[in-house]
């Protein structure tokens, strides 16, 4: 790619090693152990560290019923709002991994929010956000709550429905974690049917944006695309999806959905061996419609520490590969983001 060109990373985790225990995922014998930090994420980028980075919520621990009668099951999303506040506007505790300097490397971020609740609770919940991110409240650009792993109907139920509403009136995204890969082609069916009702009767300027994440998992495993029915199944999801209105997709999380032995592969391997899906997404999208993002620390499980140099060359031989000019360049390393996300550049 042009060196010119000035990446924006549009989807990563960091967690300070003391705040480990408050992620829901987290096992102390899992594949993420220590600090995930700036400083990490520095030395995983090396030459090439983004402009900046779009900081997506990591799922901490939460509880609905809780957080809707006192607030008190939402302790620890508001506690990482705190953690990526320090980061913002430079004020590290010790041994956190990041610097003054680093403050302007954080572009947006997007914490959880109760979504399921509906939008009296997400008034109350974003009020308390708010508090707690002070100076740093403008850089929040919207919110995400996974799907992938809720179970089926979660996203058409009135309540969370009304959420969407609700962060389309106030301008905020809504990041969308589903995942085709596990739960087949009922999942993304339903993610159609939510975008239609979050959509329906509500102003063009009022419709909230779904900002897709990491290309609806496909199963990357697939040899033989042209007869799989997951394939066909997921192809005919994503040309759906783009014909909605604000909608964009991320170009991300590909490692965790191939088979271990091609990860160790080299990007060019990589590339040839996930193209029919990569190509899908851009004859559904378009660069205008399509962000590079790393997904980083989780992309380095079972690649390695090269992993995210290793999806940026995969990413930037997609560009060769559809002779992309500058601007349409420009749009997939950070263009799109910037304009999806409303942040002023």
């Amino acid at each position: 790619m042009a060196a010119d060109i000035p990446i924006i990373d549009a989807h990563i985790h960091l967690v300070p090693e003391s705040e480990l225990e408050t992620l829901a995922w987290w096992k102390p014998d899992g594949p993420l152990q220590g600090q995930l930090s700036v400083e990490q994420y520095k030395t995983a980028t090396g030459d090439s560290t983004p402009k900046g980075f779009i900081f997506l919520e990591t799922d901490r621990k939460n509880d609905l019923e809780a957080g809707e009668k006192d607030g008190s099951g939402w302790k620890y999303p508001l506690m990482e709002v705190s953690w990526v506040k320090r980061i913002i506007t430079g004020q590290p505790k010790p041994g956190e991994g990041h610097t003054a300097e680093d403050a302007s490397l954080c572009t947006a971020y997007i914490p959880w929010a109760p979504m399921p609740s509906g939008a009296e609770a997400m008034e109350k919940y974003i009020d308390l956000v708010k508090q707690e991110a002070g100076e740093s409240w403008p850089k929040v650009k919207g919110f995400r709550y996974l799907l992938q792993d809720k179970p089926n109907g979660t996203m058409l139920q009135d309540k969370f429905i009304e959420s969407l509403k609700l962060l389309g009136r106030k301008g905020l995204v809504f990041d969308l974690g589903v995942d085709q890969h596990n739960r087949g082609r009922a999942q993304l069916e339903e993610v159609v049917e939510m975008i239609d009702r979050a959509h329906e009767g509500v102003p063009e300027d009022q419709r909230v944006t779904f900002i897709i994440n990491h290309m609806c998992k496909p199963d990357l495993s697939i040899y033989n695309v042209q007869t799989s029915p997951s394939f066909i199944a997921w192809r005919t999801a994503i040309f759906t999806l783009s014909k909605c209105s604000k909608t964009y997709m991320k170009l991300s999380g590909g490692f965790p959905e191939m088979p271990d032995s091609l990860k160790q592969r080299s990007p060019e391997d990589i590339f040839d061996a996930i193209s029919p899906w990569l190509s899908v997404v851009l004859a559904a999208f378009g660069a205008s419609r399509i962000m590079f993002a790393s997904d980083w620390p989780v992309c380095t499980i079972g690649v390695g520490d090269d992993a995210w140099q290793k999806w940026k060359k995969i990413v930037d031989r997609l560009c060769w590969m559809a002779s992309f000019e500058d601007e349409e360049k420009r749009m997939i390393w950070g263009g799109t983001a910037l304009k999806a996300y409303g942040i002023e550049a």
